[in-house]
């Protein structure tokens, strides 16, 4: 039989989270140069898609195995490598001489990263997003019959565990021994945590339900 004849279509759920997932990889480094107050806390703007990718990814270790999402983890390296790599070449082009000077500093500033810092990126990211697939689906336990709140706690308190992990691992990567991390560490480890526990809970049961309305709007 032709394998084109054997070859199982991909679920709109998972191309649906594919998609966003990607997008959510290339757009947090960038969101990540602001810094955003939420009342008393101070973060920087990059931790709204990485709560995406974290929900994202949840989302389809529920529906679709922690293998699955282990594999999203692993493909969202393409879309942060081949960024990356466009980042570096438009770098390297000269600017036109129409362009304002200020937008071109501008531009740079936001682009141009350290090498620890470019370094420290796909590294928490990896360990901090296989962390959450990991966490989140132990917590299923045996429990075949699994409830909204169960859902919304799974996913809050990986997500928690997970940030935190980033947050320690991206800050001391990029910046242990330029300057005291302490007071930065403390800070956005707090506004994370808060963070996931306010976010995620409502946030991954929306995409759980759409997964599914997806998949069964296809049906």
């Amino acid at each position: 039989m032709p394998a084109a004849a054997t070859a199982r279509p991909i679920m709109p759920s998972l191309f649906f989270i594919g998609l966003l997932y990607g997008g959510m990889t290339v757009i947090a480094g960038v969101l990540g140069f602001k810094q955003v107050a939420l009342g008393p806390l101070a973060v920087e703007a990059g931790i709204f898609a990485f709560l995406m990718l974290v929900v994202l990814s949840s989302t389809t270790a529920q529906l679709h195995g922690q293998a699955m999402a282990n594999r999203l983890v692993l493909w969202g390296f393409v879309p942060l490598a081949a960024s990356a790599a466009l980042v570096v070449l438009v770098l390297y082009l000269p600017p036109s001489d129409k362009m304002p000077l200020e937008n071109i500093t501008a531009f740079e500033t936001v682009t141009t990263q350290t090498p620890r810092i470019m370094m420290a990126g796909p590294v928490a990211y990896g360990v901090s997003l296989f962390l959450n697939v990991w966490i989140f689906s132990r917590l299923r336990g045996a429990d075949g019959k699994p409830t909204t709140a169960g859902l919304m706690a799974r996913g809050a308190i990986a997500s928690a565990l997970s940030q935190a992990i980033d947050t320690l691992i991206f800050i001391t990567l990029a910046f242990y021994g330029e300057f005291p991390i302490g007071s930065l560490l403390a800070g956005q480890m707090l506004a994370k945590v808060v963070l996931s526990l306010v976010l995620v809970p409502f946030l991954i049961t929306g995409f759980v339900t759409l997964a599914k309305w997806l998949d069964r709007r296809s049906a």
